[in-house]
């Protein structure tokens, strides 16, 4: 406010200085002189004048760029905020993952950019068996264990998801098969490596069963999820903590 009652107080000095300045010019133009009173008129009524009205308009402009500031400020807070609670609802609560729908969504945009690539689907293996012995908050520590170890095995800009229970999803973009069934035994190998002692004591044995399938040209996403899963199927039923992909399955196209 003092701010304001000070650029007030300039405005009604510059507005005295230009109506003496005024005033002097046009009485010397008609060869006359300022008296006391033109004086005092010249100086006080823009004092009188300016000094309130320049302070009320200053004033307003002042608020109406507070306003403006406090605007921006709530605008950008609530982009913030947008941007925090979209993000959460594209991933998994517990694990950080993408959860289902947004893996698929990103499965496939990334099949529209490039068809190289593979799909590999994991599952944890006798997992119910965990939640069933410890608990269900148990289990939840070790399916995090887990996902921390499928992380540790998959290369960046790759995409994992959490696509069920104790399910998950990756895509390996651009990988061929060879390097795709490298990637997938590296992961495997990652979760047979955790040593979990829910009671302190005994160590629980962790691992995963993979099924991977190479992404083919035109191929749909429901598609490569009926190979990944038959492969997944066959890892189960071969006794488990094994990866088998398509050049594993004498039936694949």
């Amino acid at each position: 406010m003092k701010t304001v009652i000070f650029r007030s107080f300039l405005v009604a000095i510059a507005s005295s200085l230009g109506s003496i300045f005024i005033a002097l010019a046009a009485v010397s133009a008609l060869g006359g002189s300022l008296d006391g009173i033109a004086w005092i008129l010249c100086i006080v009524c823009p004092l009188l004048i300016a000094w309130p009205a320049s302070a009320y308009t200053l004033w307003q402009s002042d608020r109406l760029k507070s306003a403006h500031r406090d605007l921006s400020r709530a605008h950008a807070q609530l982009a913030a905020a947008h941007r925090r609670l979209a993000d959460k609802a594209r991933h998994d609560e517990m694990t950080g993952m993408l959860n289902r729908e947004s893996f698929f969504t990103a499965l496939d945009r990334s099949q529209r950019k490039t068809d190289r690539g593979a799909l590999l689907i994991i599952d944890a293996d006798h997992f119910k068996s965990v939640n069933d012995r410890f608990g269900h908050l148990v289990g939840d520590e070790a399916l995090l264990l887990i996902v921390a170890a499928l992380r540790g095995g998959i290369r960046s800009g790759d995409v994992l998801g959490r696509i069920g229970g104790e399910e998950f999803g990756a895509f390996l973009i651009g990988a061929s098969e060879t390097e795709a069934a490298r990637i997938a035994e590296r992961m495997r190998q990652e979760v047979e490596l955790i040593r979990f002692r829910p009671d302190g004591e005994r160590t629980i044995p962790l691992t995963v069963s993979i099924g991977g399938t190479i992404c083919g040209e035109g191929a749909t996403v429901s598609e490569l999820m009926r190979r990944a899963d038959r492969r997944l199927y066959s890892a189960k039923n071969r006794g488990r903590n094994l990866v088998v992909f398509d050049r594993d399955m004498p039936e694949a196209a």
